[in-house]
């Protein structure tokens, strides 16, 4: 039914005279609604921040609860399709993206929430996927991730043994739990559907990357129940209908934040390294073949499509735009973000910065880790160590992806890839050309391609219109930079007791 119905509403959108598209973009900060024209400019724009629960006094948990989340989504749609700029009848086809590994568990019946939603950052569940070390080769095999806490799975598992609701749910066959965004297709869309698009359910450490499915013999070793889980479905399906003030809009899209990204740029480039940095940094190669399998990085589904399923290996860093905030609430400067841009104007930085903020992520993957300061200095100086820190474990990440046929350039983009010296320090470090998107959206952006060229192939290049709007970062010469990578390598190895 999916495909079929889907190919209907795509033709019937591109005989539309003025189709508009309307993209959800769930983050870690704030819940973003955006109206696309068909050109891809936005005409209406939609925000509500959202703030997660951090309880200091337990092990790493982080959390949203879940009707304030849902609510913060419906706000953010009402004042996009409300703006005078759109017609709400013009709009042909949703989308969403949301962080890929963030968890719910709810009523499949009623609809409740059973548990908040627990973000992708939570490390609650460290100590017991330890116990599955012997088995990491099988899982890395199977769904393309290495064993980390920050992965559903432990998630799922840790609300079945310590929340009542969730239970008793399960034992009156009511309970529906999963990647976040199957909880939202549930709430938001008239159908009430129990589905999840294959690049949200690869992120649970439960879903096998070559059968497209969740996997029985992954799901018995993490000795979970299998009925609970939603239907996996391609990323471009007829998920429901979204219902706003009477007019029916198709869920058309739904992807997870990072694959998003890459749409951003229109077609896929495999000579080119990804990286867009929100909450974390994200770097990611494309790749022709899913049974890439690299030691310590990740085989990442980008989007599944007419029985086609397309591949990146992946890098992560946890501590990005979560690590500036940090610190800004340890040393509460005055105007972060306004001064920051001058800050890192100064190429002397007598610090590093051990960035262990919601633990290691590649090639380390160290989900508890004490961050530290190597050396002493200003507030200021600790601010762009911080930086830096981030900027040193891309590096290392690129390092990793650097295989054949080597990649020529990196496309950047995110919230922080709006600091010019950030950008530059990655071009110094890796010697190639950083190009930047203008628009820090890159994630609604790349829905909105999505739903806008559902019949345009997927690898290509990047559309001359956009390219001349770039801002391009040429490598220079940089010894000071690549002495502190190198002593922050040898201090962050020492830490780590490695070799």
């Amino acid at each position: 039914m999916g495909q079929t119905t889907r190919a209907n509403l795509i033709k019937a959108a591109n005989v539309h005279t003025n189709p508009l598209y309307l993209v959800i973009d769930q983050g870690g900060h704030a819940s973003r609604a955006f109206v696309f024209n068909h050109g891809g400019e936005t005409l209406a724009q939609g925000t509500t921040p959202i703030a997660a629960q951090i309880n200091a006094s337990t092990n790493g948990h982080i959390e949203y609860n879940a009707a304030s989340l849902l609510e913060s989504i419906q706000k953010a749609i009402h004042q996009a399709v409300t703006s005078p700029n759109v017609n709400l009848s013009d709009i042909v086809a949703a989308g969403m993206a949301t962080q890929r590994s963030n968890i719910a568990c709810w009523d499949r019946i009623t609809g409740q929430a059973l548990s908040p939603i627990i973000s992708w950052q939570d490390r609650r569940t460290a100590s017991w996927i330890e116990a599955f070390k012997p088995h990491e080769e099988q899982i890395h095999q199977a769904t393309g991730l290495l064993l980390s806490p920050h992965y559903g799975v432990g998630k799922l598992q840790w609300c079945y043994q310590n929340l009542p609701a969730v239970a008793q749910a399960q034992q009156q066959k009511r309970l529906c739990w999963g990647p976040m965004t199957s909880f939202l297709l549930h709430q938001l869309l008239d159908e009430k559907p129990c589905l999840i698009d294959h690049v949200n359910a690869s992120r649970t450490l439960l879903w096998n990357i070559k059968t497209l499915d969740w996997d029985p013999s992954l799901i018995q070793l993490f000795g979970l129940p299998n009925n609970p889980l939603p239907t996996c479905v391609p990323n471009r399906y007829a998920f429901g209908t979204l219902t706003i003030e009477g007019h029916p809009i198709p869920m058309t899209t739904v992807m997870g934040d990072q694959s998003a990204s890459l749409f951003a740029w229109q077609q896929l480039q495999q000579d080119a390294l990804y990286i867009n940095i929100g909450t974390g940094g994200f770097i990611q190669r494309v790749v022709n073949n899913k049974e890439i399998i690299k030691p310590k990085l990740l085989t990442s589904l980008l989007i599944s499509e007419k029985g086609q399923s397309h591949y990146a290996l992946e890098g992560t860093v946890n501590g990005a735009g979560s690590a500036l905030s940090w610190i800004e609430q340890q040393l509460k400067p005055a105007k972060l973000y306004q001064q920051l841009p001058r800050w890192l104007d100064n190429r002397a930085c007598p610090l590093l910065f051990l960035n262990g903020i919601s633990g290691i992520g590649s090639p380390y993957w160290q989900a508890d880790f004490e961050s530290r300061f190597i050396g002493s200095g200003s507030d200021q100086q600790k601010i762009v160590a911080v930086v830096e820190s981030i900027v040193f474990l891309l590096q290392v990440n690129i390092e990793q992806l650097q295989c054949q046929p080597v990649a020529s350039k990196i496309l950047l983009s995110g919230g922080l890839a709006q600091l010019d010296g950030l950008c530059q320090r990655i071009a110094d470090l890796s010697g190639l050309v950083v190009e930047r998107m203008p628009d820090s959206e890159a994630t609604a952006s790349g829905v909105a391609w999505l739903l806008a060229n559902a019949d345009t192939g997927i690898f290509g290049g990047t559309a001359s219109s956009l390219q001349r709007s770039l801002t391009a970062f040429t490598p220079s010469h940089n010894p000071p930079l690549t002495q502190r990578y190198q002593r922050w390598q040898i201090a962050l190895q020492k830490a780590l007791n490695m070799p």
